[in-house]
């Protein structure tokens, strides 16, 4: 329960980075929103997100700079000043240290990279149909009940942190069943370990539902843990919200599988996700068989 509420302190303080990245953001105001005084507020987010408040704030004013390079025509000083950086110069030091490259350049490069995967986009649509592309993220599957309902890629204009976010999408108003952009690998490393894997959502018109998931797998791929995020999942539009699935690993594990998975209609974007091995001051998110069971039978009248 505690860790939990914590979570919520943090979600909150996210939620306001996310909505005030243009705005003056101390560590002082964050931590009020989470209740918490700055010094345990900082060491909090440092544990639930993987990186301390200032660097969170720097790395988000970035991505959506680049962001908005790649979406207007505006000027990069106009850009740099918007999200609270002295100078183009300072702004360009800082962009060139994240992306490896300087504004200007990221601008014509990343621009010419999706021209040139549209033209070839609509050169296979010329050959087949337009539901037949998708430039899929390298290490992803898709899969789900109804995979040919909904499709994934990569989208460089909307980035949680980096280049890049992935999506998946319905691929029309109406979609059937669930889709699911998944990977799996081997459980050696994390066996008899406590497992959470966090990232960020964004999601645009799920009329179902969304969420990270993860299972762990057995011999003969017996299901050994499993959370989907169905008990708190995520619909309609929402801003880069943070989420987290733990499981325990046994001994006994085989694979590891995960992915984001959208129910129904609308767009979800996924970026900056990790795995972290955690103790047992976390809980985890998957529901026992254990306590699904009531106690004591119930309505045995019927009535």
């Amino acid at each position: 329960m505690i860790y939990n509420d914590h979570a919520e302190a943090i979600g909150r303080a996210l939620r306001y980075v996310e909505a005030n990245l243009q705005e003056d953001l101390r560590l002082d105001e964050l931590a009020s929103r989470s209740a918490f005084s700055p010094y345990h507020f900082h060491r909090l987010f440092q544990q639930h997100v993987g990186m301390t408040p200032a660097e969170y704030v720097r790395k988000r004013r970035l991505a959506s700079a680049a962001g908005e390079l790649l979406t207007t025509g505006r000027r990069i000083l106009e850009i740099a000043l918007d999200y609270r950086f002295d100078s183009q110069e300072t702004f360009t030091r800082a962009f060139k240290k994240q992306y490896r490259m300087t504004p200007g350049r990221y601008r014509t490069y990343v621009m010419a990279i999706m021209e040139q995967t549209n033209r070839k986009g609509e050169t296979r649509m010329n050959e087949t149909t337009a539901t037949d592309f998708a430039q899929e993220p390298k290490g992803w599957i898709m899969s789900g009940s109804h995979p040919a309902s909904y499709e994934m890629g990569i989208d460089r204009k909307s980035a949680h942190q980096g280049q890049a976010s992935g999506y998946l999408q319905s691929r029309g108003e109406s979609a059937d069943g669930f889709g699911t952009m998944m990977q799996m690998f081997k459980a050696d490393a994390y066996r008899a370990k406590r497992l959470r894997l966090s990232g960020f959502l964004m999601t645009e018109n799920v009329a179902g539902w969304c969420g990270l998931w993860m299972r762990i797998d057995g011999k003969d791929q017996e299901m050994l843990g499993f959370d989907n995020m169905g008990n708190r999942p995520i619909k309609g539009t929402t801003a880069w919200t943070h989420c987290s699935v733990v499981l325990d690993v046994p001994r006994d594990s085989v694979a590891i599988a995960f992915g984001i998975l959208l129910c129904g209609p609308g767009k979800a974007w996924a970026d900056t996700l990790r795995f972290d091995v955690v103790d047992e001051s976390v809980p985890t998110t998957g529901a026992s068989e254990e306590e699904e069971l009531p106690d004591e039978p119930v309505n045995l009248n019927f009535e």
